[in-house]
């Protein structure tokens, strides 16, 4: 009996995947179920916080050094497609410059995973949005470093 539940989820899980592979790239897939940079940073110097039209909320923490991205996590409760771009967004920004992150784009997250599904790109959006509040909150707090003691993350 056991053998015939482990045969037919094996049947499942590459049925689903078939089916995946005609939807998703590979890229998308595989940052979906192998995240990078999942979870929170703590007291971090960055931090955004968005939920978008479809109710996925992301979260995404910057540990900066020397005006460079130095490490980038991020939380989402979202779906597939967003754990995926969230990933995506935090590897873009390792080790740029907070200009240069800031030219990360829903485009730029898009063709860095070989697209997605039209249905599916405020995904991107999402992650890139929440990167720039990351991004922004990290530059009020350069300019007014007190405001960090009140701030909760």
């Amino acid at each position: 009996m056991t053998e015939d539940l482990d045969k037919l989820t094996k049947e499942l899980n590459e049925r689903i995947m078939e089916d995946m592979r005609k939807i998703y790239s590979e890229k998308v897939i595989d940052y979906f179920l192998h995240p990078r940079n999942l979870g929170r940073i703590d007291d971090p110097e960055g931090y955004g916080k968005i939920t978008g039209p479809c109710g996925d909320t992301m979260e995404v923490f910057l540990r900066v050094i020397n005006g460079r991205v130095a490490e980038a996590n991020f939380m989402t409760d979202g779906c597939g497609t967003t754990i995926a771009c969230g990933s995506m967004v935090t590897e873009l920004v390792k080790g740029k410059s907070i200009n240069d992150a800031g030219e990360i784009t829903r485009d730029v997250i898009l063709e860095n995973l070989g697209g997605l599904p039209e249905s599916e790109q405020h995904c991107a959006l999402l992650a890139a949005n929440t990167l720039h509040e990351a991004l922004k909150d990290y530059r009020l707090l350069e300019r007014e470093p007190w405001k960090r003691a009140y701030r909760k993350v």
